[in-house]
């Protein structure tokens, strides 16, 4: 499993550690991953998706998960939180007619 946020892409970066006399050596830098199960009211089931913490609190501030996918493009998603974008956003125009 690869250590990347499902919703922002956000994934590891590397870097230097730099000591007092100036040494660099490799280091990694890893994202806070949190395992999440989030509610989704259109399709009424619950969600488990691996988020970043910046992911959570995006998804909180624009009013749930259904709304935070809406806003987001399907190309920036990885491919099976594109394929819950479809699925929410085909039982929104069901419900609609």
């Amino acid at each position: 499993m690869t250590r990347r946020c499902m919703l922002t892409g956000k994934t590891v970066q590397s870097g230097h550690n730099v000591s007092h006399a100036n040494n660099k050596t490799k280091r990694r830098f890893l994202p806070n991953l949190q395992e999440k199960a989030l509610m989704s009211e259109t399709l009424g089931r619950v969600v488990r998706l691996r988020l970043s913490t910046n992911a959570i609190r995006s998804v909180e501030f624009h009013g749930g998960l259904d709304a935070f996918l809406m806003r987001t493009r399907a190309s920036e998603l990885e491919p099976q939180v594109a394929r819950l974008r479809k699925m929410i956003k085909a039982k929104k125009a069901e419900a609609a007619a």
